[in-house]
This record gives structure tokens, C-alpha cells and sequence, in this order.
């Protein structure tokens, strides 16, 4: 970027294969400082089409796009399966890369795409939005500040009707474009929330199930074991009707359950008037989207929280969960 530029970032949308592409298209139309200047799609009909929408070019040639000079960076909602050599190809190009989740399929892809990026210099962010909220960083600093104790079981769920109702588009359940079903998608959250509170797994053991008799799961539960002896629970599925988002954490001196945006702590090392359970009155402010701070961490060098390493460690997770699933045996993670 040279010259006006400079407070301007100019962006092409990867396909809009993926349900959120829309919604970040829409919410970067919405920022004075980006500009939307081509699309590039696996399938050419979708891709014409959102770039008449979008008011913009539709680029049939991902490697011509990518020498565009009115490109800066890349925001990829490709299939799955493509993201490794679609970011690869980006950060070569040195583009930018916003990507949804998962990173990659396997953790032999995310190195490729850390070592491209960390070659290249360019920003990355992954799209991780329950490490945003007020509640979770609330969570996280309980924890960090000890005031539960050791942690020894965390429960995190996140659902919805998506299968059940037939919301989501059929190929959603494309398992060699989306590497699984609801772990894989829906799944991510609870995932990277597990990674991010109580660090590095060191077994898995999964059971998914086809309630809908789909190609994929829709309804998947993982039992996972960190080094530090905590166990997590992550539940996801695509066959519940208005599931609030749960995290529940509990210690050796205390627990806090986060239901929605209610939340409640108890801890033996609170001051004893306010023994019992209590919600708190003030919570940390709330992170920008992951969008949001790709677009300053590019234009203003602001923090951008969720790198490669975060993204790999969801892969670590993701894919020994399918291994499980698959084999039906528990997997140890080195």
C-alpha cells in the first residue's frame, strides 16, 4: 500500500462456499478504510453472481487474482480442503489472509500455512469470536488469576437446528470439502475455547452420531484430557433447538458457570461476604471481532489475537478427534 493507500485496505473475497462469507463481506463494506475490489470463486456462477452483488470484479484465475495490485489481503471462505493451498498461494503472493475456521484440516497443512506466513511477513488472523466476548475473557481471568483453584472438568457446548430444519446448504455435508460435520464446523468453538483455558491436550476420545442420516455427524460429543489433568467436555451438535452457549468450569476452590450472558462464580477465596454464588457487576470489555482487528492490525498495527498457532492448535484437536471417531479408540496427542 503507497501513498493514499495507506488508509485503505483493499481486499478479495475467496468464495462465498462458506454460510458467514456474506456476513463479512457485509461488515467490511461498512468500514471507510476497506475496499471490496474482487472475488474469486471455486464454483464461477456463485462467484459472478456475489461480485454483481458486491458491485465489484469477479476473477475466474486465483493466481491472477493474487498478482493483483489491488489487492492487499484475502479473506477465505473457500471449502476446507482448500484453505492450505489457498493461503499458501496468498501469503507467497504476500496477501493478507483472514480465514474462517477450521485453519486447515490437518496440522501438517497449518505448518505449511505458518511457515508461508511467517516467510511472507503478512498478517493472519483465524476467526475466532468466543474469545471476544466479555463472558469468556471474564472466564480466562478467573482462571488466570487462580481463583478457582486448579481447574478439573470444563463443559463447553454450542448448538443448533441447522441439520434438524434443513437451514444449512446441502453442501454442508460434503465430507471431502468439509473434513466432517458438526466437530468440524460447530465444533470449533467449543475446541478452541477448551486450548485456549486449559492448554495443551494430551488425549482425546470422541462419539459422533447421524441423527439425520447424513454424510457427516450432526451430533458430536469429545472427552478430552490436558496435561495439566483437567478433563473438557465439548459438545456440538446440529440437531438442538435454541441452545444457549454453556461454559462451565469447575476447580479444586471454586466454579463458574456461564450460561448465555448470565454468569456465576463461587470461590473459597472471595471475601466471605460474598460467600455463596455471585454474578459479577463488571466484566473485561469485549474484543473487536476477529475481522475487526485483522482490518487494524493491517492498517494500524493494532493487535490481532488469533494467529497460526491458535489455529493449529484447533486442528491438533480436530483432527484427532475424527481419528478417533474413525477408529474408535481413544488418541493420545504428542
Amino acid at each position: 500500500m503507497r501513498g493514499d493507500d495507506l488508509n485503505m485496505l483493499k481486499v478479495a473475497m475467496l468464495s462465498k462456499w462458506h454460510v458467514h462469507a456474506g456476513g463479512y463481506a457485509n461488515i467490511l463494506q461498512s468500514l471507510g478504510n476497506v475496499q471490496i475490489t474482487c472475488v474469486w470463486d471455486e464454483l464461477p456462477s456463485r462467484g459472478k453472481d456475489w461480485a454483481k452483488e458486491l458491485r465489484t470484479d469477479f476473477e475466474s484465475n486465483l493466481d491472477v487474482l493474487l498478482k493483483r495490485s489491488d489487492v492487499d489481503g484475502v479473506v477465505v471462505c473457500a471449502p476446507t480442503n482448500m484453505h492450505a493451498d489457498i493461503m499458501v498461494s496468498a501469503a507467497q503472493a504476500g496477501k493478507h489472509i483472514f480465514t474462517e475456521k477450521a485453519m486447515a484440516l490437518t496440522v501438517k497443512d497449518c505448518h505449511k500455512i505458518t511457515e508461508s506466513v511467517k516467510k511472507s511477513g503478512v498478517k493472519f488472523c483465524i476467526s475466532f469470536p468466543d474469545r471476544t466476548t466479555s463472558e469468556h475473557l471474564y472466564v480466562k481471568k478467573v482462571i488466570d488469576d487462580d481463583l478457582i483453584g486448579d481447574v478439573t472438568l470444563l463443559r463447553v457446548r454450542n448448538g443448533h437446528d441447522g441439520a434438524l430444519n434443513n437451514w444449512l446448504p446441502d453442501y454442508w455435508y460434503d465430507e471431502k470439502a468439509t473434513g466432517g460435520g458438526a466437530m468440524m464446523d460447530l465444533g470449533c468453538h467449543p475446541m478452541y475455547l477448551a486450548s485456549w483455558i486449559l492448554g495443551k491436550p494430551k488425549r482425546i476420545m470422541s462419539m459422533f452420531n447421524y441423527f439425520t442420516n447424513r454424510a457427516v455427524e450432526d451430533n458430536a460429543v469429545c472427552t478430552i484430557e490436558f496435561q495439566n489433568n483437567a478433563l473438557a467436555i465439548v459438545e456440538t451438535s446440529f440437531v438442538t433447538y435454541k441452545t444457549l452457549p454453556i461454559l462451565e468450569v469447575y476447580g479444586t476452590e471454586g466454579s463458574i458457570l456461564v450460561n448465555g450472558n448470565n454468569i456465576q462464580l463461587v470461590s473459597k477465596k472471595m471475601d466471605p461476604a460474598f460467600s455463596g454464588w455471585v454474578t459479577p457487576s463488571i466484566l473485561p470489555k469485549a474484543l473487536p471481532s476477529p475481522i475487526i482487528q485483522w482490518v487494524n492490525g493491517i492498517l494500524q498495527g493494532e493487535t490481532i489475537y488469533f494467529g497460526t498457532e491458535d489455529g493449529t492448535k484447533l486442528t491438533e484437536l480436530l483432527e484427532n478427534a475424527y481419528i478417533s471417531h474413525k477408529e474408535k479408540r481413544e488418541v493420545e496427542i504428542h
